[in-house]
């Protein structure tokens, strides 16, 4: 196997995620801001996987700089990787309408949950392009949705960076093809998931919340199957 990067890899979603991916044989490179609980990560995916390697970048995402250079680090130091899995992200807070939230608010999350999103596919993605080899998962919300129930209103920074990476999958996936260039881009719709965002009495595990994005990125693809989409339990559901 190759290597995958995983974002938010330190806890929830993202270190299910990397669990999933060691578990089928891939290296992982780590990202995630706090260095002790990424540390934790490593040594518990290290124990578990001992011939594997678990490399660790720790980058506080919001930094844009910083993210830029965590991109060019692993350019520099990692193959080329197979897997680019975004499973980072941070929530509103309760109160963030439009008319209610503030400018450091709204930075805070766009940085977080979509500009960052933008640095690190437009620093790992193109040598992934050029191999003609890899899949790009990129956890997104059900609450950022054009369509469907409990869609507008509230959660204004959160709900739009989401509705952006939505829109970001779907322009990527289209720029690289469709599948037809070897690259699948896609986004997923976790669900409430019991993590230090979803809360503890959220009603899917991480690791349900995660099922999808690891089906992504391990599932056999052929021609006329469907990328650069929006899943949701193995499903396409709208944007």
């Amino acid at each position: 196997m190759g290597l995958a990067v995983v974002t938010g890899a330190s806890r929830g979603l993202g270190f299910e995620s990397a669990k999933a991916l060691a578990s089928a044989g891939f290296d992982l490179a780590m990202i995630a801001k706090d260095p002790t609980r990424l540390n934790l990560a490593q040594q518990k995916l290290s124990e578990s996987f001992p011939n594997q390697k678990f490399t660790t970048y720790q980058v506080d995402l919001e930094d844009m700089d910083a993210t830029r250079a965590i991109t060019e680090k692993i350019t520099a130091n990692e193959e080329v990787p197979e897997i680019l899995m975004i499973a980072h992200g941070v929530m509103s807070e309760k109160m963030s309408k439009t008319l209610k939230t503030n400018d450091h608010e709204w930075r805070r999350v766009m940085s977080i949950n979509l500009d960052s999103v933008f640095t690190l596919v437009n620093g790992l993605m193109p040598a992934m392009v050029d191999a003609r080899k890899g899949r790009v998962i990129i956890y997104s919300a059900c609450l950022g949705r054009m369509s469907g129930p409990g869609t507008a209103g509230g959660l204004a920074p959160y709900r739009i960076s989401k509705a952006g990476v939505n829109a970001f999958v779907r322009n990527l996936a289209h720029e690289t093809g469709l599948g037809s260039r070897g690259v699948l881009v896609d986004a997923i719709c976790p669900n409430h998931s019991a993590t230090d965002m979803g809360g503890p009495d959220a009603p899917r595990t991480a690791q349900q919340g995660a099922a999808t994005a690891n089906w992504l990125a391990l599932r056999e693809f052929n021609p006329g199957d469907t990328t650069g989409v929006l899943w949701e339990d193995n499903e396409i559901v709208p944007w």
